[in-house]
């Protein structure tokens, strides 16, 4: 057994089971992955694929199990690499970031400014995207850090770490009849067509779900993954924009009424997830600090250490953590 049929091993289940994407992943040929991978299996003596002809069609159990432990041998090894970088020079390496518009637009850019100001050498990639995408790219391990809201399940595979709480604001034109409204009713709201942020593919959207629950219709105009977008089709007249608290800049923005909705919708959690059992070099416990002053290098190692849901549950529980 051999460590780059590890490899191959994994490019090919995370790539879905298609060895010519895993192949271009690796910068090898087809024909060379689909042999090791044979010669894998004869030395286990037991499939790790079902197969329909030449196609690879799923892992078998047993199979799974290989995969499994092929994975943590495989983090293992890029774990043992990580810390020689660190001890031969901590100030040099890569950062990729997977996180949505919001984020990438109106949180993360004075974090970036001065994150690279300490760290002129590092090279960092912002991958842009909803929390699928953005799971996906996890999923392949091509991020070293997701940042989302909501959608913990589509990342099971991550340590989560809470960082900071925000709310979502109603922005009408000025002039707009809600702009009149001292506190406006979900009721009320519902008389208007309304732009907002792209539902979620998987599980239930909480915006949707609130309105059902009131027994009311809930009238959307248009969704989109952009905060911006949403607040250029709100000019437009298109309809009643609901973006996040942080997305309202007052000077880029003031052709706009924000109007508050805490008392329509309960906040979120914004939160930064890396692979569970991966050590993270210096730097990125520095970009963690700077994205949440509150996640020390210890409370940090605290969460990687917790070996379950409700242990990291433990961890970050009795945060106070910062509004947005």
């Amino acid at each position: 057994m051999k460590l780059h049929q590890l490899r191959y091993l994994a490019a090919v289940v995370q790539n879905g089971m298609n060895i010519t994407a895993a192949s271009k992943k690796l910068h090898t040929s087809q024909p060379g992955v689909s042999k090791q991978l044979k010669l894998l299996e004869d030395e286990l003596g037991f499939p790790i694929f079902e197969r329909d002809g030449r196609n690879l069609v799923s892992v078998t159990p047993a199979g799974q199990e290989v995969v499994d432990r092929a994975l943590r041998i495989l983090e293992e090894v890029s774990n043992i690499r990580r810390l020689s970088s660190d001890l031969k020079d901590d100030r040099t390496g890569s950062l990729s970031i997977g996180t949505t518009h919001t984020q990438a637009r109106y949180v993360l850019p004075e974090v970036v400014q001065k994150f690279r100001a300490a760290y002129p050498e590092i090279d960092l990639h912002l991958h842009q995207g909803t929390s699928e995408q953005i799971a996906d790219l996890a999923k392949l391990d091509r991020i070293d850090f997701a940042i989302a809201t909501g959608s913990g399940e589509l990342f099971p595979g991550l340590v989560l770490l809470p960082c900071y709480r925000w709310s979502r604001r109603i922005v009408v034109p000025r002039g707009h009849p809600l702009a009149q409204e001292r506190e406006i009713r979900l009721s009320t709201l519902a008389r208007f067509p309304l732009v907002t942020y792209t539902f979620s593919f998987t599980g239930r959207s909480s915006l949707p779900a609130l309105f059902e629950a009131a027994g009311l219709k809930l009238n959307v105009a248009l969704t989109a993954s952009d905060a911006d977008v949403i607040k250029t089709y709100v000019r437009l007249g298109l309809g009643v924009g609901i973006v996040a608290s942080m997305a309202f800049d007052p000077r880029d923005d003031a052709d706009l009424v924000v109007l508050p909705a805490d008392h329509l919708f309960t906040p979120h959690v914004t939160w930064i997830g890396f692979r569970r059992g991966r050590r993270l070099r210096g730097y990125m416990y520095e970009f963690l600090k700077a994205f949440a002053p509150h996640l020390t290098r210890r409370l940090v190692d605290q969460g990687i250490r917790a070996g379950t849901p409700e242990e990291l549950a433990q961890v970050v529980g009795d945060l106070q953590l910062p509004e947005r």
